[in-house]
This record gives structure tokens, sequence and C-alpha cells, in this order.
């Protein structure tokens, strides 16, 4: 617990920077931060952000184009699959839009992603949702949850996260959080760092 806190002391005004960055995401255009969360899942976020650098490039939002071919490009796993989620999910954006703007509980905007959005499920949604500046929702990908086993949040790795296994967690995550007074969203940045030695998205 010490070590925590003297790490998240060393990182907190970059990891608190990096939050306010994403609010300013959700403040402007952010159909390329819900593409950026189709490429991620089974690919690294480097290797996602630089497709979505590329398709930002070939305004993939505006024009007619296969952005698999980009995908592919930047290394990012299964671009087949996820450049056709990436067609559908450009096609309903406005739908998706409009539910961003009027669905104000997170954890209801967070239902209707992943029942809307084809490559979502709860971590890629709640990962979206971070990135364009929403609050405490848990993105449990394997990093944060080696770090909750290693900090005895959760007595073992679960060998597939049903939903109900993913809000139980989340739930033991957020009381954990509030036990040691720093927020989900800024522990999550935490590990992260901790792991790669830097604050990404």
């Amino acid at each position: 617990m010490q070590d925590l806190h003297g790490e998240y002391s060393k990182r907190k005004s970059a990891i608190k920077a990096r939050l306010k960055d994403f609010e300013k995401a959700g403040k402007s255009d952010i159909f390329y931060e819900l593409c950026f969360c189709i490429c991620t899942p089974q690919s690294s976020a480097k290797k996602s952000d630089s497709a979505i650098k590329s398709l930002i490039g070939a305004d993939f939002k505006n024009n007619k184009l296969e952005p698999s071919t980009h995908l592919v490009k930047a290394g990012v796993r299964f671009h087949k699959n996820k450049g056709e989620y990436m067609k559908e999910f450009k096609k309903n954006y406005q739908k998706h839009s409009d539910a961003i703007k009027t669905i104000k509980n997170p954890f209801e905007l967070r239902e209707y992603l992943v029942k809307n959005v084809k490559g979502y499920g709860l971590k890629e949604a709640s990962h979206a949702l971070r990135n364009i500046g929403y609050k405490n929702l848990a993105i449990l990908d394997r990093h944060i949850m080696k770090n909750l086993l290693k900090l005895k949040v959760i007595e073992e790795l679960p060998k597939t996260l049903t939903p109900k296994r993913y809000y139980e967690i989340e739930n033991k995550f957020l009381d954990y959080s509030k036990k040691i007074k720093i927020p989900i969203d800024e522990l999550d940045l935490l590990f992260w760092s901790e792991e790669t030695g830097e604050i990404f998205k």
C-alpha cells in the first residue's frame, strides 16, 4: 500500500493531466476515440493508435475507404473483422452520437455501447468512455487484473470474464479505490504506467 501511494505521488500530476486530455477529447470529435477501442482487443494500444492516426489522415469519417488496409499496415490483429466493425460503426455513428449526448448515466451508456457497437465488450466500452472523459468505469484488461491479484483485491484471475464476473471485480476495484483514496481512473493509469513506463491511453 505504501509503495502504491509512493508511486502514485510521483505520477499524480501526469495522470491527472492525461485524464484532463480525455475530457477534452469528449468535447471534440469522439468518432476516432471510439474507433480506437474497436482496434484494441488482442492488439497493442500503440499499434491501434498508429492505425487510428492513419485513418484520421485519410479522413475515414468522411471518405469511403477500406479501414482494414490501415489496420493491417499498423500491425493490428484481426484487421478484417475490425475493419468491418468500423464500417458498421461509421454507418450507425449518428445514432451512437445521439445516445452519447442523451444517456447521462455512464453505466447505462456502457450497456448501450456493448449492445450496439460490434467488437465492444464491457472492457472496450469502458475504455472508450474513459477516453472521452467518463469516470468510475473499470477497464479490466490483463494488466489491471494482474495488479488487482497482486494487491489481493481479487483472489484469482478468472478463466473467463462473464458480464457477472466483470461487474463483481469492478465493484471490488471501486471499493478498493475508495478505501485507499485514489480514484479508479487514476489507479488504472498508474498500473499501466508501472507496466509500460508511460501514461498512454
